[in-house]
């Protein structure tokens, strides 16, 4: 039920951090993989990574910000490998200052990349998902999805908010069509964004940990479990849902 051989994803932000950890997942599950993302260098050597495991990559120079490039990424996809099953909305970012300091302009940034551009990059999938009979989107909200992101994260925690909407939406409006669409919450995850935080910000760091039951913050390979079982047809009657992978955080 896990076997994703022959199954082609689109992973957005693929190229490195919890993108390319869910790329490598899937890849290892069978899947080939279109890594998509804005660096070219870190995608060539994320596709290098994908393919050691016996897989095809496709690396795609896209800003998931420009709708144009959404459409072209998954237009490239179809030419390459001839279907999409699986479309990982993995791509984000924020700014980080209090509401009342937010400049317009970075306030729709932030909502355009995380959430415009996964509602863009299903729309564009759908159509292909629908006349193969079916497939997984899988879109990557966070845990400020379901807490206030303090000060300074206010556009970032309503765009991750509406992912989870996003994802039941789609849910409810294409079953019909055998497209399932769920949402994973990742926790506290140490990536290279989240590094430097043990020696810059100790209390913050203990803090944290102390709340998660397993005692430390996750890596990145601990996602790969839940891409999995929501890309493969383990999850066929699993639509609408959201998946914490947060080592109890969210329920401490």
């Amino acid at each position: 039920m896990f076997d994703l051989t022959g199954r082609v994803a689109i992973v957005t932000g693929g190229n490195g951090g919890l993108g390319l950890a869910m790329a490598l997942g899937l890849a290892g599950a069978g899947a080939n993989i279109v890594v998509a993302a804005r660096n070219a260098e870190k995608t060539a050597q994320a596709c290098a990574e994908i393919e050691a495991l016996g897989t095809r990559a496709v690396g795609l120079g896209v800003d998931v910000i420009q709708e144009a490039d959404i459409l072209r990424m998954v237009s490239q996809t179809i030419e390459a490998f001839g279907r999409v099953d699986i479309l990982v909305n993995n791509a984000g970012m924020t700014v980080r200052k209090e509401p009342q300091d937010l400049e317009t302009g970075e306030w729709d940034q932030v909502l355009d990349v995380n959430l415009r551009a996964a509602f863009l990059g299903a729309r564009a999938v759908y159509p292909h998902m629908k006349s193969q009979g079916g497939g997984k989107i899988v879109n990557i909200g966070s845990m400020f999805s379901i807490f206030g992101g303090g000060g300074s994260g206010a556009p970032y925690s309503a765009s991750k908010g509406g992912i989870v909407q996003l994802s039941k939406s789609l849910a409810v409006a294409w079953a019909k069509d055998n497209i399932q669409s769920n949402a994973i919450l990742p926790g506290w995850f140490m990536t290279d964004l989240t590094a430097a935080v043990p020696e810059q910000q100790p209390e913050r760091y203990d803090l944290i940990s102390r709340r998660i039951p397993y005692g430390r913050w996750g890596e990145p390979e601990d996602l790969q479990g839940a891409a999995i079982f929501l890309s493969s047809s383990a999850s066929d009657y699993v639509t609408g849902a959201v998946l914490t992978v947060d080592g109890g955080y969210s329920v401490t």
